[in-house]
């Protein structure tokens, strides 16, 4: 009865989220009261391990959400992205602009939040578009789509691979030591697969596009920066353009006369002092300070207090205050949704379903190490089809899988990323995500389902091969 009543409180998260419309916060608290309650778990009980896995998955990754946000709201005021977005309009080239952009919204974008990518991205893929031929708008589309997710499953600082590694207790430093190359992989991967595909009769412009690209899109990706600017190089003070989230009258700031990539440091240092740490741990040759730089939460406060410096320095203090405020207001949503989707995997736990789940993979002491992978994978994938959020899913199906792994001779590392890459897979109609890129790339719902359901479909599938590999290779 305690895996019907969990599948039972799913069932009822699931039916609220997408047939009445109740918000995800208010739908897994109800799911968890009812689980608690429904497999005798009591009263008192229910609400403590409500509380306590709030409290829990704060422990975690709650500094490590709030700072990732925060420097993407900083970062996205100094115009970082925008600039980067430019360099790859001007200097890499319109046909290999679909690679570029699934490598830089999947390696480097994950800092900032996803509706945000989104909006940077879709003004370069329109007007990039006609110069990849008929095809390029669903091609530029498609690499949108498969970056953006890949990075944010996949790799750090990702919402969804920040709450992954935090449920399963998995060290943020060695999964970027994986997550780092298979987010990257699956999106060029899958832009390639999706390259491949349009050159057959797959596509067709007049009932898969909305409308005509704009010159207004164009407008804002172009930017006029005249492709004189590189990474490293001068910024482009004599830019004049309008780039996404600027407004037309605004004069450029002291940011445009710094090198892109002093701009990106607060993304590029904390990476560095993870990877360092994790490098350290893994070779023998960590101590004390090491690890202190290298721990994920002192690692992102570094790259905050970077960002912030550097925005009081190039566009001034009430901008930055600015910034900040939008920041905390999306850290707050996002923090509350990670609390109560770790308050169910806390009922999950209380209710007894992991000694049930434990004896059903403890019944066959053989179970293959690639069939649980592909029972992570699917549990995962089912809930982000009928939910509807990949973050959502993640956290739920983490949730589900991380009391059970004392059991499975699998390391926490691939289960991890076999939750990630089944939370990837068929976002669809149930997403506002799926609306959102519809109406900005200018694709009717056909189109959309072709080009971001299409690609979630392929990076979920595509990246389950490595996941089972590294299963393989890497000890319980």
């Amino acid at each position: 009865m305690i895996a019907a009543h969990t599948l039972i409180a799913i069932v009822v998260v699931v039916l609220l989220i997408i047939r009445f419309k109740v918000d995800p916060v208010i739908s897994l608290v109800l799911g968890s009261l009812y689980l608690g309650l429904a497999t005798g778990v009591g009263l008192g009980g229910t609400v403590e391990a409500i509380t306590v896995g709030f409290g829990e998955i704060m422990i975690e990754v709650g500094l490590l959400i709030g700072f990732g946000v925060l420097i993407g709201a900083l970062m996205q005021s100094t115009g970082a992205f925008t600039r980067l977005v430019r360099v790859l309009v001007h200097k890499v080239g319109a046909h290999r602009l679909p690679y570029s952009m699934a490598l830089l919204l999947s390696m480097i974008m994950p800092s900032i939040y996803v509706d945000v990518q989104v909006v940077l991205a879709a003004p370069v893929a329109r007007s990039a578009a006609p110069a990849l031929g008929k095809r390029g708008l669903p091609l530029m589309a498609s690499a949108i789509g498969t970056g953006i997710f890949s990075g944010y499953v996949f790799v750090v600082p990702g919402l969804a691979a920040i709450s992954i590694t935090g449920l399963m207790g998995i060290p943020l430093g060695n999964w970027l030591m994986f997550g780092l190359v298979l987010g990257p992989l699956t999106a060029v991967l899958t832009t390639f697969v999706m390259k491949t595909m349009l050159r057959t009769k797959y596509w067709k412009p007049e009932s898969d596009e909305e409308v005509q690209l704009d010159s207004e899109f164009a407008e804002v990706a172009a930017g006029g920066s005249g492709g004189s600017e590189t990474l490293a190089g001068a910024g482009s003070a004599g830019d004049g353009g309008v780039g996404v989230g600027e407004s037309a009258d605004e004069s450029p700031s002291k940011a445009d006369d710094l090198p892109l990539i002093v701009l990106f440091l607060p993304i590029l240092v904390p990476l560095l002092l993870i990877g360092f740490g994790a490098f350290a741990g893994l070779f023998g040759f960590a101590n004390s300070v090491i690890e202190f730089f290298g721990d994920a939460n002192i690692a992102l406060f570094i790259g905050l207090l970077l960002a912030y410096v550097l925005c009081r320095a190039t566009i001034g203090s009430d901008s930055t205050g600015d910034s900040m405020q939008s920041g905390f207001g999306t850290t707050g949503e996002i923090l509350l949704i990670t609390g109560v989707g770790g308050s169910l995997g806390a009922v999950i736990g209380a209710s007894g379903l992991d000694a049930v789940l434990e004896d059903l993979f403890t019944a066959n002491e053989n179970m293959p190490t690639i069939a649980i992978i592909l029972l992570a994978w699917f549990v995962a994938a089912v809930l982000h089809l009928a939910i509807g959020s990949v973050s959502v899913a993640a956290i739920a199906a983490a949730g589900i899988i991380a009391p059970i792994m004392g059991a499975v001779a699998v390391s926490p590392i691939p289960m991890g990323l076999a939750i990630a890459s089944g939370a990837l897979f068929a976002l669809q109609v149930n997403s506002n995500f799926f609306w959102m890129f519809k109406s900005l790339l200018g694709l009717t719902t056909k189109g959309a389902l072709k080009t971001m359901t299409m690609a979630t479909t392929i990076s979920s599938v595509i990246s389950l091969p490595f996941v089972m590999i590294l299963a393989v290779i890497i000890p319980a």
